[in-house]
């Protein structure tokens, strides 16, 4: 254990893409985009600047209007936004990186002051997400109270995935990722708490999973599932999330996105409770794991080499140490990242990080 010659550092076949080893770049939302939603020049530079990840996984964008929640977060929608992202992909490319694109439908985690003037939140019940959210207009504000999805809205949503997904690899990424927790949209459809629906997308647990794989499957119809991901986290309780019995719906979930043929299950542990959501994953899902949340180089190392996950993911460890793949594989100490700048407008604490010298 702690042998830069682990598996860890070794090339890895996931899904459609080959990656020179499996640290990946876990998803993580900067709020840089631009004044039309789109990734500046700056954010391609970010990008640049960790390529040496095996598999970077973009910051969250949305695929509608309606599916944007936070300020100054990025799209793929127009095609100014396409056009921008080209850079990023083509940057990745250039450092023999891969990267796929996260769709994230933030549904009822919104604020109007963070939308379009025209979109609206919605979500599969009128249920407002308790909790505050940052505007730039009015600093912490409350989450507004969504509106229900009618049933002729769902295949509309499901179609906005769809496109969203055909414009990630219009813009040249190399798969996408389908953000499946934190509270967003495929989570909110998936839980008790959150979706009271009397049709057939709520109720039993068959009902509840019905649109996430309805979403997933039509992600993987654009262009084979073997270039779609997707993130969970059985029992998560942020944004709101609730659930009766995570295990069940997970289970149900799981064993039917293993028929897929899917590129890799994202799933993010959680720590002090009974639940073992990778173990849960690795009992239910075929195909590759890909795992997350605060590993340790060694327990990277362990999980890796003992053959219970294909990868690990870094959300944070990769904010202050852009060539983080160098830094594990010698085993060299890790630098800090300033807290105060993870979203705020500017270079500051995004492209600013030194990599080792030598």
């Amino acid at each position: 254990m702690g042998s830069s010659a682990s598996a860890l550092f070794s090339p890895l076949q996931l899904g459609r893409f080959e990656l020179r080893n499996r640290i990946v770049m876990a998803p993580m939302t900067r709020s840089r985009a631009g004044a039309d939603d789109e990734p500046t020049d700056m954010v391609v530079e970010y990008y640049r600047q960790r390529a040496s990840a095996g598999l970077i996984v973009s910051e969250g964008i949305y695929p509608s209007f309606d599916g944007k929640g936070y300020c100054r977060t990025p799209g793929l929608v127009t095609g100014l936004q396409v056009k921008a992202w080209r850079k990023v992909t083509a940057a990745v490319h250039n450092e023999g990186g891969r990267i796929v694109a996260q769709i994230m439908h933030c549904g009822r985690v919104a604020h109007p002051d963070n939308k379009a003037r025209d979109a609206e939140t919605v979500a599969p019940s009128a249920i407002r997400a308790r909790g505050d959210m940052y505007t730039d207009t009015k600093g912490m504000q409350p989450m507004t109270a969504p509106r229900a999805l009618t049933r002729d809205e769902i295949p509309e949503v499901i179609a906005e995935f769809a496109r969203a997904t055909e414009l990630a690899y219009d813009a040249g990424f190399d798969g996408v990722e389908a953000h499946g927790t934190s509270g967003y949209l495929l989570a909110q459809f998936l839980s008790t708490g959150s979706n009271i629906r009397e049709d057939e997308y709520g109720g039993s647990v068959a009902n509840r999973v019905r649109f996430p794989l309805e979403v997933i499957r039509a992600m993987a119809a654009i262009d084979g599932a073997d270039r779609v991901g997707f993130r969970i986290c059985p029992g998560n309780p942020f944004n709101d999330l609730s659930d009766e019995n995570p295990e069940e719906t997970f289970r149900l979930f799981l064993g039917e996105l293993s028929k897929l043929g899917l590129a890799y299950c994202h799933v993010i542990r959680l720590h002090n409770v009974e639940l073992d959501n990778i173990e849960l994953a690795r009992s239910v899902f075929g195909g590759p794991l890909m795992v997350n949340d605060s590993f340790k180089r060694d327990e990277a190392i362990e999980l890796v080499d003992s053959g219970k996950v294909a990868a690990v993911s870094f959300a944070r460890a990769y904010i202050g140490n852009p060539d983080l793949v160098r830094r594990l594989e010698r085993s060299e100490p890790l630098a800090r990242f300033d807290p105060g700048a993870l979203y705020t407008p500017g270079p500051k604490g995004y492209v600013d990080y030194p990599a080792l010298e030598g």
